[in-house]
């Protein structure tokens, strides 16, 4: 008989983190060839056959799925052992490794794709399939970078958690995110703006689909049929790419889910948010994670501009 407790310890991980264990587990043992349970020693060994290659971070991950494997079967974890964080430590500083991170979907861009999608919408030639996916994509990138939202937080919105205020915006309540560590949900305010609206933009796509009820958006396929589940998070930064790429924007594959997240928190820096306000809006707790995603303007070459000074090399300006 199935222990009635298995399945709320089952839900305390999400399926994302799910996945990337036992990526780590099988990279482990099938890839490097280890075993399980494993020892401080052959833990060093992995990392530091893997050092040259894999980035700091990817080390970690791997590290946090072994570390769970050993938990979850009551063996000691190897992992935090003072040698396993030495040898760690050691990578840290012989590799390091800088951080890469999607480009920013900047509000100009924003509007060029926005542009596209309505002149696609515009030909008589835009089958319903199309039109339905058209619509749906163009309230994803509004909804998604009004509110920096990641992947994973759009694909969780349901019909249901989503009240429309008309001309003032939307509330929409997420049962959970990757900053909500207690699982209590949160609800944010999307603003109805003149301009990119947002809310005018999930109106019209509700209507177009008439949903009722389920997923904001789900997936629809070629005959125009919408499917019970939601996109799937690689599937939103396909739809980004490929969008960009259709708009004619330079340099599409570099464009991810996050882009949306960056290019409204360097919008933000721009408009001069304080920090601590932006961090409020977004979600985010550390001021670190925060600077992360402000993409901002050269400190120095706006200085120089706002100075009437010259560029230093040609073609700056």
């Amino acid at each position: 008989m199935t222990n009635p407790t298995d399945r709320y310890i089952h839900a305390a991980t999400r399926e994302n983190t799910r996945k990337s264990y036992r990526a780590a587990i099988e990279h482990y043992e099938s890839v490097w060839g280890g075993y399980l349970p494993a020892t401080a020693d052959s833990i060093a060994q992995y990392l530091a056959h893997y050092a040259p290659t894999l980035a700091i971070n990817t080390l970690k991950l791997r590290l946090a799925g072994l570390a769970a494997w050993h938990n979850d079967q009551g063996f000691p974890d190897p992992t935090k052992s003072p040698h396993v964080k030495k040898v760690l430590k050691g990578i840290a500083e012989l590799h390091p490794h800088a951080e890469t991170q999607a480009k920013p979907l900047r509000l100009e861009e924003l509007n060029t794709v926005v542009s596209w999608f309505d002149m696609v919408l515009a030909s008589e030639l835009c089958t319903h399939p199309r039109r339905l996916t058209l619509v749906r994509n163009k309230a994803l990138f509004l909804v998604g970078f009004w509110r920096a939202f990641r992947s994973d937080e759009l694909t969780r919105i349901n019909i249901e958690n989503v009240t429309v205020t008309p001309e003032k915006g939307l509330e929409i309540f997420l049962p959970r995110s990757k900053t909500d560590r207690n699982s209590q949900g949160r609800t944010v305010r999307v603003p109805a703006l003149l301009q990119l609206c947002p809310v005018s933009a999930y109106l019209d796509w509700v209507s177009e689909a008439q949903l009722r009820e389920g997923p904001l958006f789900p997936g629809i396929n070629r005959w125009g049929h919408l499917a019970d589940k939601p996109l799937h998070p690689a599937s939103v930064i396909t739809v980004i790419k490929q969008s960009c790429r259709l708009a004619g924007i330079p340099d599409s594959d570099e464009y991810s889910s996050h882009s949306l997240r960056r290019g409204f928190a360097s919008w933000s820096n721009a408009q001069q948010w304080d920090i601590k306000a932006l961090m409020e809006y977004v979600g985010w707790k550390d001021v670190k994670t925060a600077l992360r995603y402000i993409d901002a303007d050269d400190p120095f070459l706006s200085q120089a501009k706002d100075n009437g000074l010259p560029p230093l090399i040609k073609g700056l300006d």
